[in-house]
C-alpha cells in the first residue's frame, strides 16, 4: 500500500507541476550515464515515475493483484528488498544493454565518416552536422534517442513479482481482458516474457513505442535467481543437524 501511494503521489505531482512534471523527470528518470542529467539516485527513483495513466494504472493493478499475496506471505520487510532488487536490477540490465547498443552505434557512426566530436555535438545540443546518407542518419537519430530518452516506470520490479507469484503458485488461474478463458500462471508468464525478448530483440513492439523490454526481463530474471536462492538456503536449513 506504501508503494501504491508514492507511485501515485509522485504521478499526481507530475500532473500539477508546471511542464506536467518535467523537472521530476529530469531529476528521478534514469538517464544515461554520459547524459549531463544522469545522477546515481536515478536508479531507484525512476520506478516512481509514470509516463502516462496506462503506465501506471497497469503497473500498480499488477502491484496490488500479485504483490499483496506475496506480502501476505512473506511480510513486509522481506516483499519491500525483493521489490527493490528487481527493480534497480532490471535498470542496470536494461542500461547494460542500451550501452552496448550506444557503443556499437558510435563505432559504426565514426567508420562511416562522423568525427566523435561531431557526434558529441549532436548528443549535447540536438543539432549539428546531419549526414547525407539516410542509413547513417537512421543511426544517428538510434544513438540520440539512446542518450536522450530516460528510462521511467516500475514494470521492472512488477514483472520481479509475476515471477515470484508464478514460481510460488504455478496453477493460479489469471483471468484476462484479452482472452476468453483463465490461464495458468505458469503459462502465461512465460508467454508475456516470450513476447518481451521478441520485441527486445526484433524491434518489433507489441506493447507500443518506448517500451525498455529489457527492463522487463532483467527484472524477471533478478526475481527468478532470488526465489531460487531463497529456497535453496531454506533448504539448506531445513537439511541442516541440529544439537
Amino acid at each position: 500500500m506504501g508503494l501504491l501511494l508514492v507511485n501515485v503521489a509522485v504521478f499526481i505531482a507530475g500532473l500539477l507541476l508546471p511542464s506536467n512534471g518535467e523537472q521530476l523527470v529530469v531529476t528521478g528518470a534514469f538517464w544515461f550515464p554520459t547524459n549531463g542529467h544522469f545522477e546515481p539516485w536515478q536508479l531507484v527513483t525512476y520506478m516512481f515515475l509514470h509516463a502516462d495513466f496506462s503506465h501506471i494504472f497497469f503497473n500498480m493493478f499488477a502491484l496490488v493483484s500479485f504483490g499483496s499475496i506475496l506480502e501476505r506471505e512473506w511480510g513486509a520487510g522481506r516483499f519491500l528488498i525483493f521489490y527493490f532488487l528487481c527493480g534497480v536490477g532490471a535498470g542496470l540490465i536494461q542500461m547494460g544493454i542500451n550501452w552496448h547498443e550506444f557503443g556499437g552505434l558510435h563505432d559504426r557512426l565514426v567508420e562511416a565518416g562522423m568525427t566523435p566530436s561531431s557526434i558529441t555535438t549532436v548528443l549535447k545540443t540536438g543539432s549539428g552536422p546531419i549526414p547525407a546518407d539516410p542509413t547513417v542518419e537512421a543511426m544517428l537519430l538510434k544513438l540520440y534517442r539512446v542518450y536522450s530518452s530516460p528510462m521511467l516506470g516500475a514494470s521492472g520490479a512488477i514483472y520481479g513479482i509475476l515471477v515470484a507469484f508464478g514460481f510460488l503458485h504455478p496453477n493460479a488461474k489469471l483471468a484476462l481482458v484479452f482472452l476468453p478463458v483463465p490461464i495458468a500462471a505458469k503459462f502465461f508468464i512465460p508467454i508475456m516474457l516470450g513476447l518481451d525478448l521478441f520485441s527486445g530483440v526484433t524491434g518489433f513492439s507489441l506493447f507500443g513505442a518506448g517500451v525498455a523490454h529489457f527492463a522487463h526481463l532483467g527484472g524477471a530474471a533478478i526475481g527468478f535467481l532470488l526465489m531460487l536462492l531463497w529456497r535453496n538456503r531454506r533448504r539448506a536449513i531445513a537439511s541442516a543437524p541440529t544439537a
